[in-house]
């Protein structure tokens, strides 16, 4: 018999995998041109011909053992290096090897370094709406998450209330910007206010608060709107990283941790991520992709495809009597439901082979997601489906 603990897990599996695993029967049934599954981030854009080229010369010019060995279990030193350079030309940093650790995509790297933080009973808090695995993860290691409910003003942090839930069990606090689900990137006003109340809170407690920041989408930002770099702001900051969506890449579960020298306790910090990382079961991130990033480390994808979809079906949508706030960054569409119940609007959209997310998953009931990361065709395709679909809404 399964645990109790996997016995709820399952029992709450994720949602978005089940819409994903709708949109394949329905397309069994109607044919896939005629369903619109904006269920999963699963990227459409190809990655860069870069990372197809890396690929091909590392195994045609390494030896097998060079490719496909163990290393390190913070991975190659110097693909560690060209990534820490990369951060640094970037955003103005001094990180160099020792402060890299690759990890099986972001989601790895989150579980290592909560593995590495939390104790029994630590709190780990989240801005509403959030990606709903933070949850299970923080669970993993039997810590609590805490959560701030959603300003659905313009899906800002709600910092007010963030400072009345700091207690002396705090451990960790886990941002996303861009955000997924809303597409809202966080401003430096609200990192900056954060990092006060932090700093405050840290003296009162006399304990060490960790900022995670998850940022698997910090290229995909449009309108040239910058994406604050939290550890300049914060010194108690861990990036977590992936190429998931970055470079189109998110089979290959590749990713990586910045812990900087100054965050508190670094050299414990670092060393216990290392075995984290062993011991639960990744050893090190894949080999080949890490030499495959390293190669063309600051290779994108091509955004522009993102933001014409993001065009469309924003354009489309709220021409169409919908309500939503148009997404700064990411590939997803947070939409105010048209009927009080989240779940049931995404039932009801089925009928017309619409694909959603309920934001309840996200604990923001009452808005649903919307990933645009698909076709063109697809966005322009759905669009009369949402017309009927909020018809029907206004006709009941």
């Amino acid at each position: 018999m399964i645990s109790k603990k996997m016995v709820s897990y399952v029992e709450s599996s994720s949602i978005i995998r089940a819409m994903f695993e709708e949109g394949k029967r329905l397309s069994d049934i109607h044919g896939a041109e005629n369903v619109y599954d904006f269920s999963l981030g699963n990227p459409n854009t190809q990655p860069p011909q870069a990372v197809k080229e890396a690929i091909l010369d590392i195994l045609n010019s390494e030896s097998p053992t060079f490719v496909h060995g163990y290393m390190n279990n913070s991975g190659y030193e110097d693909v560690r290096d060209s990534i820490a350079k990369s951060i640094n030309n970037k955003f103005n940093t001094d990180f160099n090897e020792k402060n890299i650790i690759m990890t099986v995509g972001a989601a790895g790297g989150i579980n290592v370094i909560l593995k590495t933080l939390l104790d029994p009973g630590d709190e780990v808090i989240a801005f509403a709406p959030f990606f709903g695995e933070y949850r299970s993860y923080t669970s993993n290691f039997d810590g609590n998450l805490i959560v701030v409910s959603p300003n659905t003003k313009d899906f800002q942090p709600n910092l007010e209330e963030f400072k009345n839930k700091i207690t002396a069990k705090t451990k960790a606090v886990i941002i996303n910007s861009p955000n997924n689900p809303t597409g809202v990137i966080y401003s430096e006003k609200t990192i900056i206010d954060m990092a006060n109340i932090l700093r405050e809170k840290q003296l009162e407690f006399g304990a060490d608060i960790y900022i995670i920041a998850d940022e698997p989408y910090r290229e995909l930002a449009y309108d040239g709107i910058n994406v604050p770099y939290v550890t300049k702001y914060y010194d108690n900051t861990i990036v977590g990283y992936s190429y998931s969506k970055s470079l189109s890449l998110p089979g290959e579960r590749i990713g990586y941790l910045v812990i900087p020298n100054k965050v508190a306790d670094f050299e414990n910090v670092v060393s216990a991520a290392n075995v984290a990382n062993r011991i639960l079961g990744f050893v090190n991130a894949p080999s080949l992709i890490q030499r495959a990033v390293a190669k063309c480390v600051d290779a994108e994808v091509d955004i522009d495809s993102y933001n014409k979809n993001r065009e469309a079906l924003y354009n489309g949508l709220v021409s169409l009597g919908y309500e939503c706030i148009k997404p700064e960054g990411a590939f997803y569409l947070f939409l105010k439901s048209p009927v009080e119940d989240d779940k049931l609007f995404c039932e009801m959209a089925k009928k017309y082979n619409i694909l959603m997310v309920p934001g309840t998953s996200f604990a923001c009931p009452g808005y649903v997601r919307i990933a645009y990361c698909v076709a063109y065709d697809t966005i322009i395709n759905s669009l009369p489906n949402f017309k009927e679909l909020i018809s029907e809404v206004k006709d009941k």
